[in-house]
């Protein structure tokens, strides 16, 4: 979508990303196991509300509108209504109108698109937190909440873990078809968690793990899934985190800028974002992310720019496989090539299109609703020059980023330029 006014990141920040083999989460084997307990969801709200509040320069009081992405509030925590517990983070935002949006794995891009549009209708400043807490439940239990984003119905039964046995059958048909090889692969994943030991936010930052380790099944990294057919073809390195956590950005107009003291320089701009969706029995072909390629289309058709103007993007690794098929509908490379990226190095920090340099859904972590806005605070502090150890040194201008919900059944592609 072509954008009515001018819109700006002003502000973002992401609470530190929590599960599993991160060490201030709090398990059985943690020493404050029964002690303290990990933060809740309405923790997770507040914290990143507030500090992108405090980033952007702003005052609780200045929110004119507020958006939350979630996806599994009533199934993991018991918690709907997010928009209340927005409202509850500070005084100062009772009364706020604010809402929930949800949209599978998108969630968060979703919230991002309904604020952009705020702002464009004449809101000067919106607030965008996504959350979701997602470590309540063991990892059968949570496989099943989260195939609520496939067709429960038709699809449910493939694998008791739904999501990894759809991802592993992309992975068989890419394979087969392109000559994909594990080691291809595990360099995707490896370089993942690379970058995430640079990340002081990352679910991962502690865990090594090594393009030899990533690429042989082991005891400490299996072949989980129970399909015979579809076993062989992902290990638990090809997967994105179980995470708790939440991110915000604060969205301005040109009269928001200057009420918090800013310039264009200070903030980035959203340039054009483009929304698809495809019928939730899809998809229709197992190698090519299509719903993704329809939004990819639609924003740089917006912006009045192509895949060789990006000089960072954040894509939506859910699973290895994933990565590939979106640097693909997003045009970095084509059909079945996303292997030249991969031999070139051109997705590593150091590369010419560096993707997902905090680590990625895969290593930075998956808090569902959270990672849409998540995307959007890694690109904006990627052009302002301020992610610290895994700075990109190329100073890239535009940036991109792509959430995606379920199989690509519903997909946001967000174009992002340094401010003037």
């Amino acid at each position: 979508m072509k954008l009515a006014r001018k819109v700006f990141v002003l502000g973002g920040a992401n609470t530190t990303f929590l599960g599993k083999f991160h060490p201030d989460f709090i398990w059985k084997g943690h020493p404050d196991f029964g002690k303290r307990d990990n933060p809740s969801i309405e923790d997770h709200v507040r914290e990143a509300a507030l500090a992108a509040l405090a980033d952007a320069g702003l005052q609780p009081r200045d929110v004119q509108k507020g958006y939350v992405g979630n996806f599994t509030g009533e199934l993991f925590v018991n918690q709907g209504h997010l928009g209340a517990v927005l409202a509850s983070a500070h005084p100062d935002l009772r009364g706020k109108p604010f809402m929930r949006v949800e949209g599978a794995c998108a969630s968060g891009a979703l919230a991002l698109t309904a604020a952009i549009d705020s702002v464009c209708a004449g809101v000067d400043v919106a607030l965008v937190v996504g959350a979701e807490v997602q470590t309540t439940v063991n990892a059968k239990v949570g496989a099943d909440y989260l195939a609520r984003a496939a067709h429960y119905r038709t699809q449910r039964e493939i694998d008791p873990f739904t999501f990894p046995a759809l991802f592993a059958r992309r992975m068989k048909a890419y394979m087969a078809a392109f000559g994909l090889e594990p080691g291809d692969v595990a360099k995707v994943v490896a370089s993942a968690y690379a970058n995430a030991s640079k990340n002081p936010k990352a679910h991962m930052r502690t865990v090594k793990l090594s393009v030899e380790q990533a690429r042989e099944a082991s005891d400490k990294n299996p072949l989980f899934l129970e399909n015979p057919e579809l076993k062989p073809f992902l290990k638990v390195s090809d997967c994105s985190q179980v995470s708790d956590g939440g991110s915000a950005v604060v969205l301005v107009s040109e009269a928001g800028l200057r009420k918090a003291g800013k310039t264009p320089a200070d903030a980035v701009e959203v340039v054009a974002y483009g929304h698809a969706t495809g019928p939730i029995e899809g998809p229709p072909d197992l190698l090519e992310m299509e719903v993704t390629r329809a939004a990819a289309q639609e924003a740089y058709e917006a912006a009045g720019l192509g895949p060789k103007d990006i000089g960072v993007a954040e894509v939506h690794d859910c699973f290895s496989i994933a990565q590939l098929l979106a640097v693909e509908a997003l045009g970095f490379a084509e059909r079945g090539q996303a292997k030249k990226l991969i031999d070139e190095g051109a997705m590593a920090l150091g590369g010419r299109l560096p993707v997902n340099t905090g680590g990625g859904l895969m290593a930075f972590g998956h808090p569902v609703g959270a990672t849409g806005v998540k995307q959007a605070v890694e690109v904006s502090r990627q052009l302002l020059g301020r992610c610290g150890d895994y700075q990109v040194a190329s100073k890239p201008k535009v940036g991109l980023a792509q959430n995606m919900g379920g199989d690509d059944r519903t997909a946001v592609v967000t174009i992002f330029r340094r401010g003037a």
